[in-house]
């Protein structure tokens, strides 16, 4: 089964907005004038350093700058993206990530301020997570699974990539908004295990993404529950989404370009217009069609409001389930 999109109006929105690139004051200078820091707090090969570097090359073709993709992994991203913050606000240091960043701010003491020292410049993309459970479990979608879990609190186990990770923490939303769910958290370094036991049995529900759950949907190893939101795949599993299950209840992955907050107006806008651009077409948006996700250009402020929303949603449900990494 291959996995794509609906790409609802990503060429008209992509391409509207950058006709007219905004110009730098001249009291500013000229930017670029030098090459152009791109943090990924990841190592190389994952979705993060896959979404930096071709928008770094768009970047650079467009701007006539080198823009040098550098993987800064550890500390659950954190390291990468405390370099961002130190860095002067001169719009020669960015950032790549992904909704990590959120969850690291709202499960860890982060060596900077998530909110108050770096912004959203550009978001790239946002994709749902699958829900998945073992060819045996009694329900067969989302409201089944609220009912089933509620009538055996505490009974029902799910697998996550570690403490703190997307998976869990959608999980242990899922969990609040259904009405107050117990469920058995088994965390694993990383989502291959934790799938390698879900096939077999070990465990019985995973929050996933698109590509980690693909192969498993498409051999039938699996039972899909149902999407955490409302932005399914076009041709993604027909299950239902939360609303269609009668649940108040979201849970989103993504992706964008972040900068130190502070960067000139002049030069966020800038670096907005064109990495926008770079959603419409080319090896970004192939590769962000594969994940399963939604490329979803808006205005830098608009991005900025969403990354503050989802730390603040993020700590909450962190909060509410005790969800803590020392």
């Amino acid at each position: 089964m291959r996995f794509t999109i609906r790409r609802r109006g990503v060429l008209a929105g992509a391409l509207a907005a950058p006709l007219v690139l905004p110009r730098i004051g001249l009291a500013q200078g000229a930017w670029p004038a030098r090459s152009v820091r791109v943090v990924v707090p990841f190592t190389p090969g994952g979705s993060n350093d896959a979404v930096a570097r071709p928008l770094a090359e768009h970047l650079q073709r467009r701007l006539g700058q080198p823009f040098v993709v550098e993987n800064k992994p550890g500390a659950g991203s954190t390291l990468g993206s405390a370099e961002v913050a130190r860095a002067p606000a001169d719009g020669y240091t960015l950032l790549v990530t992904s909704s990590t960043f959120s969850t690291s701010a709202a499960t860890q003491n982060t060596p900077y301020d998530a909110v108050n020292d770096i912004e959203g410049v550009a978001l790239a993309a946002t994709a749902p997570l699958l829900v998945l459970a073992t060819k045996s479990f009694p329900a067969n979608n989302l409201k089944e699974l609220a009912d089933y879990v509620r009538a055996n609190p505490g009974k029902v186990d799910y697998g996550s990539a570690g403490p703190g990770s997307i998976n869990q923490l959608s999980a242990e939303l899922f969990a609040q908004r259904a009405g107050g769910l117990r469920l058995v958290h088994i965390p694993y370094r990383g989502m291959g295990p934790a799938t390698t036991d879900l096939v077999s049995g070990t465990i019985q529900l995973l929050f996933t993404t698109v590509p980690s759950a693909a192969g498993l949907v498409k051999d039938g190893s699996v039972k899909v529950l149902g999407w955490t939101s409302e932005a399914r795949p076009a041709s993604g599993p027909q299950a239902p989404t939360p609303k269609e299950s009668g649940l108040d209840y979201s849970a989103e992955i993504w992706w964008g370009l972040l900068a130190r907050r502070g960067t000139p107006r002049e030069i966020v806008e800038r670096l907005n217009a064109v990495a926008n651009e770079a959603l419409g077409e080319g090896r970004l948006a192939t590769y962000l069609r594969g994940e399963g996700a939604e490329p979803s250009p808006r205005p830098s402020a608009e991005f900025d409001a969403f990354l503050k929303a989802d730390i603040a949603r993020w700590k909450q449900v962190a909060t509410a389930a005790n969800i803590r990494i020392d």
